[in-house]
C-alpha cells in the first residue's frame, strides 16, 4: 500500500501509459485486459464469498481495489482470498458529501496505475455480480462506451439541487443526475481523475446537502465533456419502487430464482446498437443475510462452479 497524498497519486495515475487493449475475439485466453473491481466500502464484504465464486478462475484478467474506513482492521482476509492484500489508503466517507466523490476518484486513480486495467466498475459492500465472469468480462471488452447513468432530472431532487453559483462553470441545461454505481471505460476514467476546473466548483458549491456529490458530479461532467463516450445507462440494477433516499433492501427471505431472473433479463437496452434484455451486470442492495440464499442459487442460475 503506497504512502502518496490523493494530489500526487492523482497526478502520477493521470500519467500512466495504457496498454492497447486486445481484441474480444481472443477472450478468455491471450488477452492482457483487465476489469478492476473497486469496491467502496465502510468495513468488511459480507458478499465477499459469492465474489470469491464469481472470481475463481479468472485470475489474471481482472483487479480488486477495496476503499473501507480508515479505521477497519482487515487481518482477517485470508491469504488465498481475491480481496487479500487489495485495500487501497482511504479517508473518512459521508453519504451526501463530496467525500463520495473523492472516494471514487481515489479507487479510479489507484486502478489507472495498472495499465492493464481497461474497464473500471465501483460497487458497494451490498453489490452483487448477477452474471457468471465471462458474460459480463465480454459484455464490458466489447464495447467503446462506459456505462453512467446521466438524466436531466426536472425535480426538486434534480434540478432543484443546482447552485446558480457554478454559473457560467455549469449552466442549469448542462446539469445531470445519476446514481454512483458506474462502470467506465479507461479512456473515460482517466479524464475524470484529471479534471480540475469542474470538481472546485463542485468543493465550492455542492459540498453538503441537499446537493449531493456522488448523484451529479460524474454525470454532469461527462455530460459536459465527453458524452459522446457514455451510454448513458446503468449496468447496476436498484429496486426504486419504495419512496425514499435509499432504494430497497433484499434480505435472506427476498432472494430466490424469480427475483434474480428478473434483475438479469427483466429490462431491455440498446448494446451496441442492437435491443437486447441483458442489461444488468450487477444488482444492489443485498443484506449480509443474504449470502445464504445467493451461495445456494449461484450454481444453477448465475453459472458459477459448485
Amino acid at each position: 500500500m503506497h504512502n502518496m497524498s490523493d494530489e500526487k497519486l492523482l497526478l502520477r495515475a493521470s500519467r500512466v501509459v495504457k496498454i492497447m487493449p486486445c481484441v474480444v475475439q481472443d477472450l478468455p485466453y491471450n488477452c492482457n485486459n483487465k476489469v478492476a473491481f473497486m469496491f467502496l466500502t465502510p468495513g468488511p464484504l459480507p458478499l465477499a464469498p459469492f465474489w470469491e465464486m464469481f472470481f475463481r478462475g479468472y485470475e489474471g484478467m481482472y483487479s480488486v481495489y477495496v476503499h473501507p474506513h480508515p479505521s477497519y482492521n482487515d487481518f482477517h482476509v485470508p491469504r488465498d482470498s481475491a480481496f487479500y492484500g487489495r485495500r487501497i489508503p482511504s479517508q473518512p466517507v459521508q453519504w451526501g458529501t463530496m467525500s463520495m466523490v473523492d472516494a471514487e476518484r481515489r479507487l479510479l486513480a489507484n486502478a489507472l496505475l495498472e495499465p492493464s486495467n481497461q474497464r473500471f466498475v465501483l460497487v458497494s459492500d451490498s453489490c452483487i455480480p448477477v452474471f457468471n465472469f465471462t458474460t459480463v468480462y465480454n459484455y464490458l471488452a466489447g464495447t467503446n462506451l462506459s456505462f453512467l447513468g446521466s438524466v436531466d432530472d426536472p425535480r426538486r431532487v434534480g434540478r432543484g439541487r443546482y447552485s446558480r453559483r457554478m454559473s457560467p462553470g455549469i449552466t442549469l441545461g448542462q446539469w445531470r443526475k445519476g446514481y454512483q454505481w458506474f462502470e467506465i471505460h479507461r479512456n473515460l476514467a482517466a479524464k475524470i481523475i484529471s479534471d480540475r476546473k469542474y470538481y472546485d466548483l463542485f468543493v465550492k458549491f455542492c459540498f453538503r446537502r441537499p446537493c449531493i456529490g456522488d448523484e451529479h458530479y460524474l454525470p454532469t461532467v461527462v455530460n459536459i465533456l465527453y458524452p459522446e463516450m457514455n451510454s448513458n445507462r446503468s449496468v447496476t440494477w436498484v429496486d426504486w419502487s419504495r419512496v425514499g433516499p435509499h432504494p430497497r433492501e433484499f434480505g435472506r427471505a427476498d432472494v430466490n430464482g424469480e427475483l434474480l431472473d428478473r434483475i438479469r433479463f427483466g429490462s431491455e437496452c440498446v448494446y451496441n446498437g442492437n435491443t437486447t434484455n441483458v442489461c444488468n451486470l450487477f444488482a444492489r442492495k443485498f443484506l449480509p443475510s443474504a449470502i445464504v440464499p445467493l451461495l445456494k442459487a449461484a450454481p444453477l442460475i448465475l453459472g458459477f462452479d459448485p
